[in-house]
């Protein structure tokens, strides 16, 4: 199993909920983050903002879904501007699955998905 983590703007962040649960992928974690990458912020006038408002995804899915739940966050958080600031993807192996209401261990790729 992997991890997904996702940072997309804000105002993408329903449409690539909506698009993974319309093809099987119901369970996803989303907070509001806020931070910067490669255009270092924004300006807007005079007024400089360091940090700008994003939307963090995260979610665990099967080794063999993850190229396909990958492309279709790129193709549904794109806006097409051709800018930064559409957010950044990252990919990480989950080593060990618990349950907690039960405290049983499961196989990390023996299927289903979700957190």
């Amino acid at each position: 199993m992997v991890m997904i983590r996702a940072i997309v703007r804000p105002d993408k962040a329903e449409a690539v909920m909506a698009a993974l649960m319309a093809d099987g992928f119901p369970s996803v974690t989303r907070m509001n983050v806020s931070g910067r990458g490669k255009q270092r912020g924004i300006k807007i006038g005079e007024v400089s903002y360091d940090e700008i408002p994003k939307e963090l995804l995260l979610m665990v899915v099967r080794n063999a879904d993850k190229e396909f739940v990958v492309e279709r966050i790129i193709e549904t958080a794109r806006t097409g501007k051709g800018s930064y600031g559409d957010g950044k993807i990252f990919v990480s192996p989950v080593d060990e699955v618990y349950t907690v209401s039960s405290g049983v261990k499961e196989e990390p790729d023996a299927g289903g998905a979700g957190a």
